[in-house]
């Protein structure tokens, strides 16, 4: 080894190197020559040292590097919420139909026939309203708690109601004037019984009174004339049969509930028979909103002096002095009417009635009321509006009407007539601090997606591009309650003008006049908030034009659709499409012809025809399209809100980790996206159109954005199933309707 290792050596000078290689070798020692004489073995064992370490680093970055993806990774969420999650889906869905195939059939097969699950979650927030109001608790004398939970106890006490019977009603008759249907009858002034019917009891047998917006001025409360709503499902074009089929279910209606306020039979009947022919002739009378929109006639603004001149029978500014108190009304004041011939050829047609009728037209305005009055009566009355429905409904081919319990009429009313006091108490049990923290998260990042995808439109150009942006960054945003509603102090509003008893009818029609006045005071005051359309335990979110403002009320954000435990999957998918939907609403215009100037319209028009071409791609049954002027934008709206919410989700799992998904459903997060979808898409239409859609929502994603045109819908044709206050309480409002 020394001899090999000198080798290695340089050449040196003969007498030199001999010389010093023998100094040099004699001066080392044998302890100094060991690790030069084991230096090969050390060597070896160093490589070997050295693989091994490798080795270890190598298993360890593997062990450490599995534990980061497995914890990375989606694992199960076996809380509460999440096991009650899987469970819904696992009853909804049906796992024999391919998934590919029919999505729709899939995620919610066994569902079809049965209440949606918009339907199935108000019914669920009814449920904690009952919960909340059969609850024992003890409330400030004269509260509005106190107060609501006594009309909810009196609603509930069906024995009190039936021992009443007609006694309320009739009592109701005599302040009217009575009627000849039983003997007792004073001939009033027409105008007096009108006025009453209006201002004392919410009904209105001629035409539609209420507060709308000014439509230049959409924050100023203007009162509109509007056609009258018909009891009876009439039609412009109904066939001869079937609108004698319905006279005769209708007749026969009428006539019990006069013979159930004690009048003679056969008087009975000739009153109800000429109250029919009346309604009959006024439904003559209007025009379609169709054909007032072609003549450019969808309203009038007239003062009351110039209507009194076109339809002089009615006394416009009595009437409408006592039903808008405490506003000051003059002859000089402004009215928006919808359809003014209707009202000229009204008012004639009662200025005839006058002259040889007056007893049936007084018969007439009352039975109109009986009805409408009738679910607050006894089951007698209950029962024959039950009946008529049911009729009415198979002659125009409608599917049978479920029973309501008598708890969910009684919610309903209660939470209409004390919604401050009922919202307040809702938030509190069912929208808590973590809850909207959630939302407001989940919201964000559908905006901010949106916006995202608006710099990359390819038919906008730049600066349109910056105002959208610009449009959705300034938007508002308002979740759970209005803020005004959650103040204490109008939680513990004591409501000093409802007088509750003796009867329920009595406490009802109380409460209708409180909130009447309620209604017509806040918007006197100035409100600098805006006015949500919908109550807190609702489920249907909207956009607001005038106050650009999106809602979305804390019964919506609710379980099956959100909760702050579920998989983030579930949140995006149902309210998060949700939420993009809605937010669409704000570009509404801009799919419309002439709508964005600034847009390429060609790229434009290619990009919706081709969800025009996918959507008719879809057999639909007979008679229906999923691209009429009146579906087209929504469907637009629907897939452009899935694809920002899908964006969204993924964006999300790009940056945050821990993401879950739902126990023994093996499912991928995306898939549990799609799944939450499911339970949202198709919320606005029949069973058999939203299967279509849903298929063709999960084959192609689009990104267009919407107008809020509902979808046509087939009317009713006795709205029992509302509130009884839905009909005495008209629709004071500054928006359109929230979907």
């Amino acid at each position: 080894m020394e001899w090999g290792d000198q080798s290695e050596e340089e050449p040196r000078e003969p007498n030199q190197a001999d010389g010093m290689g023998t100094l040099w070798s004699q001066e080392i020692s044998p302890e100094e020559r060991l690790p030069m004489e084991g230096s090969r073995p050390w060597a070896v064992a160093r490589r070997v040292l050295t693989a091994l370490l490798l080795l270890g680093l190598l298993l360890c970055s593997s062990v450490l590097l599995f534990y980061i993806f497995r914890n990375c990774g989606p694992s199960p969420c076996e809380t509460s919420v999440c096991l009650d999650l899987r469970d819904h889906y696992l009853a909804s869905g049906n796992t024999s139909v391919a998934p590919c195939t029919d999505f729709f059939s899939f995620a919610c097969g066994r569902a079809k026939g049965t209440n949606n699950s918009f339907q199935e979650l108000a019914k669920r927030n009814k449920n904690l309203l009952r919960r909340i109001l059969e609850a024992q608790n003890s409330w400030h004398p004269g509260s509005g708690e106190e107060k609501a939970f006594q009309f909810y106890n009196s609603c509930m006490d069906t024995r009190a109601i039936e021992a009443a019977g007609a006694g309320p009603l009739r009592q109701v008759i005599e302040e009217l004037g009575g009627w000849r249907i039983s003997g007792n009858w004073t001939s009033l002034n027409f105008n007096r019984t009108l006025r009453l019917l209006m201002s004392q009891y919410g009904h209105f047998p001629f035409f539609r009174a209420y507060l709308g917006p000014h439509p230049a001025f959409p924050h100023t409360p203007v009162i509109q004339i509007d056609q009258p709503e018909f009891d009876v499902p009439l039609k412009q074009d109904q066939e001869q049969k079937i609108y004698a089929q319905i006279y005769r279910e209708y007749l026969t209606y009428l006539s019990q509930l006069g013979t159930l306020l004690g009048g003679d039979p056969n008087k009975v009947q000739q009153h109800a028979s000429l109250s029919i022919s009346i309604t009959s002739q006024l439904f003559q009378f209007l025009r379609p909103l169709e054909q007032r929109r072609a003549q450019g006639k969808l309203f009038q603004m007239v003062t009351i002096d110039q209507l009194k001149e076109m339809a002089p029978a009615i006394d416009w500014l009595s009437c409408l002095q006592a039903t808008f108190t405490p506003m000051s009304l003059s002859p000089s004041q402004l009215l928006m009417v919808h359809d003014l011939e209707y009202l000229k050829n009204m008012s004639q047609l009662v200025e005839d009635l006058l002259l040889k009728d007056r007893d049936f037209l007084q018969s007439h305005m009352i039975l109109g009321l009986v009805g409408t009055l009738s679910p607050a009566l006894d089951s007698q009355f209950q029962e024959a509006r039950r009946k008529l429905s049911q009729k009415l409904r198979e002659l125009t081919e409608q599917p049978p009407m479920p029973a309501r319990p008598q708890w969910m009429k009684c919610v309903e009313e209660t939470g209409t007539f004390f919604q401050p006091t009922l919202a307040a108490l809702f938030v509190r049990e069912a929208f808590g601090p973590s809850t909207r923290s959630a939302a407001m998260e989940l919201f964000t990042a559908i905006r901010d997606t949106l916006i995202t995808r608006l710099r990359n439109l390819p038919w906008m150009n730049k600066e349109t591009q910056n105002l959208a942006q610009d449009k959705v960054a300034q938007l508002r945003v308002e979740m759970g309650a209005s803020e005004w509603t959650l103040k204490p102090e109008v939680a513990q509003e004591e409501y000093s003008d409802i007088q509750l008893g003796p009867s329920f009818l009595q406490s009802l029609l109380s409460c209708v006049r409180s909130l009447r006045a309620r209604i017509i005071q806040s918007f006197l005051r100035p409100f600098p908030l805006h006015r949500w359309q919908v109550s807190p335990w609702e489920v249907n979110a909207y956009y607001s034009i005038s106050d650009h403002v999106v809602v979305f009320p804390a019964g919506l954000l609710q379980p099956p659709f959100f909760h702050p435990g579920y998989p983030r999957a579930v949140n995006f998918g149902a309210a998060g499409s949700i939420m993009a939907h809605e937010l669409l609403h704000i570009f509404y215009q801009l799919l419309l012809p002439g709508g964005c100037l600034g847009c390429d319209t060609h790229a434009l028009q290619e990009a919706l025809l081709c969800l025009e071409r996918h959507y008719a791609a879809f057999p639909l049954p007979s008679g229906t399209s999923f691209n009429d002027s009146l579906t087209f934008l929504e469907n637009a709206a629907d897939a452009g809100g899935l694809a920002i919410a899908l964006q969204a989700y993924n964006k999300r799992l790009l940056w945050h980790h821990g993401e879950t998904v739902l126990p023994s459903l093996d499912f991928t997060p995306q898939q549990i996206f799609f799944r939450s979808y499911a339970q949202v898409g198709g919320r606005h239409l029949p069973p058999q159109l939203a299967l279509c859609q849903m298929n063709a929502l999960f084959l192609k994603l689009m990104e267009l954005p919407s107008s809020d045109t509902p979808p046509p819908n087939t009317p009713d044709p006795l709205p029992q199933t509302s509130s009884l206050s839905s009909f005495l309480i008209p629709p004071y409002s500054l928006e359109s309707p929230p979907r």
